[in-house]
């Protein structure tokens, strides 16, 4: 009932709408979407071979695929238009590490991201007390945006060879009977693609969110508070300087200005030589 009490308060929900909160629990949302739609995906192909004995023809060969995309371990029979023969083809290429890549990624980043949403509404005290808290929180920050920029462009590189590798018209090639003349052979329909590519736009914004809040983690770590100390002391000194600049330009001033009496009128001086020729000079003002 406590904790009912605690969520339900303003004050520990507060932290969710600061950029620190409210950007974490974006990243758990969108962890979720990249993961998703790259771990759940499943696709087909269907290509067809027309042998001139039509009994020996195949119009409907579907090849199933999926994560993590060890396309060489996908298998379909095709027909080689010589009787009832049939022959047993693979796909090309392993793609799967950086699919696995890309989705280990995404589940740590949702687990840590929901693990610091915890930390920020129930612990929020601990987490600042010694800046443990936020110095450990801002270097996982800066590791996971560097591991999402990799893990997306690894992804996108990937995801380009598993279409390469699914096209039917490059499937086709695969079959012996293909390449007789006689034969005609055909992509019926080829893999969709929209979830593959969500995946990898989810990547990239996955690391925008990570990378942007590098700076709102920085905020809370000491390094950034120390320096924020220091600017005070700075200012101070600057205005010490500028008190004793002025103090200095005023006595200057006095001490200048002194020969000089102003009466509203323009001031005459006069201009008297005491002693023999080349002598010193008096100025007299009146």
């Amino acid at each position: 009932m406590e904790t009912a009490n605690q969520i339900v308060s303003l004050g520990t929900l507060q932290v969710l709408k600061l950029p620190l909160g409210f950007i974490r629990v974006l990243e758990w949302l969108f962890a979720i979407f990249a993961f998703a739609t790259c771990g759940g995906y499943s696709g087909q192909l269907r290509v067809s071979v027309d042998c001139i004995n039509k009994s020996d023809s195949n119009l409907r060969i579907g090849i199933n695929f999926a994560y993590p995309f060890r396309l060489n371990r996908v298998e379909f029979d095709v027909p080689m238009c010589e009787g009832r023969r049939q022959e047993r083809l693979y796909l090309i290429g392993d793609f799967s590490s950086s699919a696995e890549f890309f989705v280990t990624i995404a589940v740590f980043s949702f687990l840590y991201s929901l693990l610091a949403t915890v930390v920020y509404i129930f612990f929020q005290n601990k987490y600042r007390e010694n800046n443990r808290g936020p110095l450990i929180d801002f270097i996982v920050t800066v590791v996971f945006s560097f591991m999402w920029l990799v893990s997306s462009s690894a992804w996108a590189k990937g995801l380009s060879d598993v279409k390469a590798a699914t096209d039917p018209d490059e499937v086709v090639l695969l079959m012996s009977a293909c390449k007789v003349q006689t034969n005609k052979c055909s992509s019926v329909y080829g893999p969709r693609w929209s979830g593959l590519n969500t995946s990898v736009v989810f990547g990239y914004l996955n690391f925008v969110l990570w990378a942007g809040n590098i700076w709102f983690v920085f905020k809370e770590t000491g390094w950034h508070k120390g320096g924020a100390a220091r600017y005070p002391a700075s200012s101070s000194e600057k205005q010490a300087t500028a008190f004793n600049q002025q103090v200095y330009n005023q006595g200057s001033f006095d001490q200048s200005g002194g020969a000089f009496t102003g009466t509203g009128d323009f001031a005459q001086s006069e201009y008297s030589q005491v002693g023999n020729y080349g002598g010193p000079i008096s100025y007299t003002n009146q």
